[in-house]
Order: C-alpha cells, then structure tokens, then sequence
C-alpha cells in the first residue's frame, strides 16, 4: 500500500524528506517526522480535553508539536478545499466519518494511507480502508430518569420500548435529520427491522435537535426516557437523577476515522500522529471521555465510571451512501 519502489523514487522521497512507512521502516518514518518538526489536525471535536491530551502526549514523547484545529464537519472540509485550490495546503491530518472522508476521497482530498504498526491491535468490527483508519467511536444508548422509571421497569433493549406503556413519554433526536438520530435509525433499522420502527413509530415519540435541553428535559423528570443518548455527553451528567442503559442488543455508534490530506505538509508526522491515536494509552484517555477504543485491551482499563458499558456490545453505525435514502425512509415511517 503506497510503496515506493525503484531507485530514482527512492532518491526523490529523499531529497523531499518524505518516507513511506512499509518501505523504509517505521524508524525512518519517526526520524523523518521530527525532521518536519510539527503536525496540523483538522478535527469536528469541538474544544474536546481528550485531543489535547492526545497531543500532550504526543509532543512529550516525540518532540512534534501538534497544531489542532477543531470546526464542524462542513467547516473542515471546506477549510481542506480552500487550501488545496489556493496551494497552500497546511492540514496534515483530518478525523471525520468514514462517509465524509470517502467523499473527500471521491474528491481528490486525501493520500493513500500508509501502514501503522497499531493497526494491529484493531478489534471487531473496525478495520483499516486504503485513505483512512477508525480512531474513536461514539456510542449511543438509552437515557433513563431514574426517579420516575424503576429498575424493574428500565429498558434493557431497543425492543422494550416499543412497549405500550412508553407511549408518549419517549424524546428522541430527529430520525429525519443528519446526525445521532438518523445514525440510530439506520443502524436499527438495518439490525433490527422495519418491524421495529413501525412499532417505535406507534410510541408517539417526541422529536427534538436540541440535544442539551432534551438531556434536561429528561434530567427534570419532563420525559422518563431519551433516545439516543450520547455516553460522552451523560458523564456531564454526573449526580443528577439519570442512568444510561447500553442495550442489549447493542450501542448504535457514530464512527470517526483519521486520514492524511493530499499533499500534507508534514506526512510522516501525520502517520505518526494517526499511529499515536491507535495507543493504548490514547485510546484510554477517550474511552475515560466516554468514547468507545477501536483496538483491543482498553476497555478492561477504563475508569470505573464508564468501565461497565465502554466495552458494550456494538450493534451498527451509519454508512456511506447511505444517508439520503435512510432519511427518506425515516420520513415514510415517521409522519
């Protein structure tokens, strides 16, 4: 993948100071990368604490500082396409979903991505594409007021909620929008049926893309359950009458992946950087945030806070090309 063959390549990789991981050896890639001396990360995770502790850690133990820009997703691809036209490119790496990243792909954005040495402590279901790799996921559940729902009446999976006795008292995300709700529908909807969404839909459920007034509408006892509930955005929640419930079916999850950018300025630091985030110390960090690891031998180390449900079951995300027909379908069920 992306190696470099031939003398006259070779002697250009050289003189441009561009080392391909598979080729040279992963020690070349470190030396190259403290040659470029820093990387630029274009992520969506707006403010998040765990991305500079990421880079923190990085920077202590390479020497590379990196420079980490955080926008909304169209904001940063925007940003990509306006330094590519300009040729003045200075994003190096970019983490956003598989479908945005394979639309950049189609657009020309993004390098093949060269090999890792983390890659292979991946665990199932996440594997590696040829332009990107997971990085973190978002796992979504059941949010519960436990002052008005008992622990023998809790929801212990996605199908309990299409009991009669929830109707009306169920506030969910839009299904009919991007984002946590039309993740959630599709991803049931591909693992679970059509069956259950015209059962759901019976539930007369209350719609709302206001994620943080909806958490305290449910805090406040206005609703019993919401759905779905973000786990990173529950752990704010700490104290308050409120418990999250990971299915038994398992967590839908919005999956984030880390790509290098065409013509990245800092290409070894950017694999560096990529390969940094697959750590398991790395990936500690996120999963103690109330993200879910995307390689083996985390979950068993988190804090006690999340430990009980970072490692739960997965059941589906969204995919690419999908999200136009979904939100179709989510409109002929959802009136």
């Amino acid at each position: 993948m992306n190696r470099l063959v031939g003398t006259s390549i070779a002697a250009i990789v050289g003189v441009l100071g561009l080392v391909s991981s598979s080729h040279a050896g992963w020690d070349d890639v470190i030396a190259a990368a403290k040659r470029e001396g820093s990387v630029a990360l274009y992520t969506t995770a707006l403010g998040a604490p765990f991305n500079k502790a990421i880079a923190d850690s990085f920077q202590a133990k390479y020497g590379i500082a990196v420079n980490i820009l955080d926008l909304r997703g169209s904001e940063v691809r925007e940003r990509i396409r306006i330094e590519e036209v300009s040729g003045r490119v200075q994003a190096d790496v970019v983490q956003l979903s598989p479908s945005s990243l394979e639309d950049m792909r189609i657009e020309g954005s993004l390098q093949p991505l060269d090999d890792v040495p983390n890659e292979k402590n991946l665990r199932p279901p996440f594997e590696r594409g040829p332009y990107s790799i997971p990085s973190q996921i978002y796992g979504f559940g059941i949010l519960v007021n436990t002052r008005i729902v008992q622990p023998v009446d809790e929801p212990k999976s996605w199908w309990d909620l299409t009991d009669p006795k929830w109707r009306g008292k169920i506030l969910s995300d839009d299904f009919r929008a991007a984002g946590g709700g039309e993740t959630f529908f599709e991803a049931t909807y591909n693992k679970l049926g059509a069956e259950f969404h015209r059962k759901l839909a019976q539930q007369n459920l209350v719609f709302s893309r206001d994620l943080g007034a909806s958490e305290r509408r449910v805090t406040m006892g206005e609703y019993p359950i919401r759905i779905p509930q973000h786990l990173t955005t529950y752990l704010a929640l700490k104290g308050l009458p409120v418990k999250f419930v990971a299915p038994a079916e398992g967590m839908t999850y919005v999956q984030f992946n880390s790509a290098v950018v065409k013509n990245a300025p800092h290409p070894n630091a950017a694999l560096l950087l990529i390969n940094h985030y697959l750590e398991i110390s790395s990936q500690l960090v996120m999963a103690n945030a109330g993200l879910g690891p995307v390689v083996n031998g985390v979950a068993e180390q988190a804090d006690p806070s999340v430990k009980g449900v970072i490692g739960s079951k997965l059941l589906d995300t969204n995919h690419p090309g999908n999200l136009d027909r979904m939100l179709d379908l989510a409109k002929q069920i959802y009136k």
